[in-house]
């Protein structure tokens, strides 16, 4: 029966697959705590996880790991057991087998992870690997006593067009691969295939053949189905003699804009265990939510329900209560359709006991056509005040599925879209991608241009998150209109944008408060166009650096007046983490910072940085200055960051990818042909990439950066990224570097952090982390931004709440 969790014999595993491997990993099968000798499903490589369709009773999943020695990597696997609504219920670690490279495959390690699954719904099993995100150097596998599973291979991130080939490690037995076939076009291909294979073949869901697939010599084979090919029986399921080789599937392990579930690599290797996952995708979000309250108050908490499927869905809402011991909570609602692809909001009223100190309940989803896919998301109300409203110890460490609202009760009632800003009387606003936030009496309503094109209303996209204001506190934001970029501009106060239309096309910086800049008119901004892009350095391109200058007329008519050539070499700018400043004025004068590509065959130290003065009063561009080389060369993640403090000194940290940052201080004020310090590293040895930078009243430069670490302090290979901070007094060294957050995986990360300063001097660090596993990452429903805070300097560090300055 679809969705019950049943015990699947020993016998029938072994029918299924083999323990061995195609490099005959040594060992014979271990015990396992609480269970019998055994063999696994399957073994494969690459990373991912497995997502099963659970009933209430005992649920467990062992899996196995063989190292394959390939490499001089650390390979420790981690495995995590969550349930439902991501709340871990075991974790555990098969460890490196500690030989040495190129000996070969070491010994099978075997681990169980088992629940008693209180509730029915979508459980996990997150599988990582350190120093091996795309998992080449382990083979693993699993059994379950679910019956229902689907593996999702999910590697980490790679710069290149997102693919998952199955890699598949057993060698004599059959197997099959049994994944939903995209509803258009695609192609089926394996390589590597063993000898004495001659042909695959592929079957819908009855059993029916859709096709005899040719193994050439050479152990590959390929087919094509039209899209007229029926689909009348799904899943499908691909045959191999032997269930070894790389399989690609178009739609299953590489994507296309639009495939109906791009980046979703699910399959399993037994159809029975099958069930409609895909389409059920992110049914009710977020999973999880942790609320506190004070005795006899109330409130509601948001949720969200989506129909991630081709059709119309009608959804059932219900709460559950544990152990059937109801308290003041109820639904906004019992029941919503969706069309395809359409979410709506549900809500959870709540008010808190007047005994006890913590209540749970869980809000069931259950689509009315396939009632077996039914889930749930967990509210966990405490009485009290929430650790969110108190300065944080750091370094805050995120928890795998447990991030700030589960660790604080972190629940702001602000847009968390993007970073904040503030006006010139210290008002905020966030850019909301197609408008901006405005902070009103207490609330935050959204301004969001309007426009017409041929009759018909036109919608605006932001081209950047950064929101700009001139002295008359008007306020500019840059985007665009049917892909034409505009400046848009909003007097003081008023409701609406006024469009003024960008000429040429690129990316595009606009200055923006960091502490002391203080713009004469409408602020200035750059537009970088590609105009070549180097075939073999993936990160060099060259780009036109052209600057604008707006001038606001007596009756508040904007001109932007012409672009002004800066550069024919700008290496570009890169703005999703850090999110760097370009540009600083004072009085007249405009002062721009800019990289540039070097021709390979230089072999310089890095890219090089220049600043460049531009008096708007004589209407006189001066020589760009160099400051420094920020490494490696020809790298456009090295964008330097300018700002300048209360003596209009400009500061610079030339920004580098994975190398210390270098830092120079201008050696008159306003001026950057004056000459300038010697650009020197902020410390010794740091690993730093996206630069962050603010000055405050004080003059104290304030630094947010990617930081990666090697020790084991957290991870137990080590290697992993943090975002930190560092300062500088005026006069003084930069300090040590301080780990704010630390990610909660190994391996790659990014926080796409954002360092704003508001008009009194408090620091807002806007972040969203971002794991390399795209495991971890599709398996979330829209952002994990939060907004950290410090109003003394960086001494002290709390999440942002709505009665701070915001």
């Amino acid at each position: 029966m679809v969705g019950t969790v049943e015990h699947v014999s020993a016998m029938t595993l072994a029918i299924l697959w083999t323990v061995c491997v195609s490099m005959s990993c040594s060992g014979a099968a271990a015990e396992v705590s609480g269970s019998e000798t055994w063999q696994t499903d399957f073994r494969f490589g690459g990373c991912g996880g497995v997502y099963f369709l659970a009933s209430p009773g005992e649920f467990w999943v062992e899996i196995e790991k063989c190292d394959l020695n390939k490499t001089g990597r650390r390979t420790h696997l981690r495995a995590i057991l969550f349930g439902p609504d991501r709340r871990v219920i075991e974790e555990q670690t098969l460890p490196d087998d500690g030989r040495e490279k190129g000996s070969g495959a070491g010994p099978i390690q075997r681990v169980r992870l088992a629940a008693s699954a209180p509730h029915a719904g979508v459980y996990g099993l997150n599988v990582t690997v350190s120093q091996d995100r795309y998992g080449t150097d382990i083979a693993w596998g699993f059994r379950t006593n679910c019956s229902r599973y689907l593996v999702e291979t999910s590697r980490g991130h790679r710069d290149a067009p997102h693919e998952e080939p199955l890699v598949l490690l057993n060698t004599d037995a059959p197997g099959d691969v049994c994944f939903m076939p995209r509803r258009g076009a695609f192609s089926v291909e394996a390589t590597g295939l063993p000898a004495g294979v001659d042909a695959l073949t592929m079957y819908d869901a009855r059993g029916d053949e859709m096709a005899k697939i040719a193994v050439a010599e050479n152990g590959q084979a390929t087919h094509s189905f039209p899209a007229d090919t029926h689909r009348d029986a799904v899943p499908w399921r691909l045959h191999l003699p032997a269930f070894k080789g790389v399989v690609e599937i178009d739609g299953v392990t590489r994507w296309s804009v639009d495939d109906d579930f791009p980046d979703l690599s699910l399959w399993t290797p037994r159809l029975e265990s099958w069930f409609a996952f895909h389409e059920h995708r992110w049914l009710l979000t977020p999973y999880s939510r942790t609320v506190y309250a004070e005795s006899g108050g109330e409130g509601s908490v948001a949720f969200q329900v989506h129909n991630n499927g081709f059709g119309n869905k009608k959804i059932a809402l219900n709460l559950k209560f544990p152990d059937d011991q109801p308290w003041p909570a109820e639904l906004s609602t019992r029941e919503v359709t969706l069309a395809p692809d359409e979410s709506a909001p549900v809500s959870v009223r709540y008010r808190v006991p007047a005994e006890g100190d913590v209540w749970t309940c869980h809000v069931r989803a259950t689509p009315l056509d396939n009632a077996a896919v039914s889930t749930y998301s967990t509210l966990e109300l405490r009485r009290g005040i929430a650790p969110a409203t108190a300065p944080i110890s750091t370094p805050l460490v995120l928890e795998p599925y447990c991030h700030e609202n589960g660790l604080f009760g972190y629940l702001p009632d602000y847009p968390l879209t993007n970073q904040v800003y503030f006006d010139t009387q210290n008002r905020p606003v966030v850019s909301s991608g197609g408008g901006v936030f405005v902070r009103r009496e207490g609330a935050w309503p959204e301004i969001v241009p309007s426009g017409q094109q041929d009759e018909k209303p036109a919608p605006f996209e932001l081209r950047t998150s950064k929101v700009a204001f001139d002295r008359d506190n008007d306020m500019y934001l840059i985007g665009e209109q049917n892909k034409a970029p505009a400046l848009l501009h909003a007097p003081d106060g008023a409701e609406a944008f006024a469009l003024h239309p960008i000429p040429g096309h690129g990316s595009f910086d606009i200055e923006q408060f960091s502490g002391h800049n203080a713009p004469a008119g409408p602020p200035a901004f750059v537009r970088i166009t590609r105009t070549a892009k180097d075939p073999k350095l993936k990160w060099r391109s060259l780009n036109d650096l052209a600057l604008f200058l707006p001038e606001k007329g007596p009756d508040g008519a904007l001109t932007l007046g012409e672009p002004i050539l800066l550069s024919k070499k700008c290496i570009g700018f890169s703005a999703h983490s850090g999110i760097p400043s370009s540009i600083v004025s004072r009085g007249s004068k405009v002062h721009v910072a800019w990289g540039e590509a070097t021709e390979p065959a230089e072999k310089a130290p890095g890219v090089p940085t220049f600043v460049a003065t531009y008096d708007r009063e004589n209407a006189t561009l001066g020589e760009p200055a160099l400051i420094g080389y920020g490494p490696p060369p020809n790298d456009v993640h090295n964008s330097p960051c300018i700002t300048m403090d209360s003596q209009g000194y400009l500061h610079v940290l030339v920004g580098t990818h994975g190398s210390t940052f270098k830092y120079a201080r201008s050696l008159e004020p306003n001026d950057a042909g004056g000459g300038w310090t010697k650009a020197e590293d902020i410390g010794p040895g740091l690993r730093q990439t996206y630069v962050g930078l603010v000055c405050d009243q004080n003059d104290t430069l304030h630094l947010a950066f990617r930081l990666w670490q090697s020790d084991t302090t957290y991870f137990p290979a080590g290697n992993y990224a943090c975002l930190a901070y560092m300062s500088k007094r005026p006069d003084e060294p930069w300090s040590e570097p301080r780990p704010l957050i630390v990610a909660p995986f190994s391996e790659y990360s990014i926080f796409y952090h954002r360092l704003t300063i508001d008009r009194a001097g408090s620091l807002f660090l806007s972040y969203d982390y971002w794991s390399t596993f795209w495991f971890y990452r599709t398996d979330h429903w829209g952002t994990r931004r939060a907004l950290l805070t410090s109003p003394d300097q960086g001494a002290t560090w709390k999440l942002a709440q709505l009665e701070d300055p915001i």
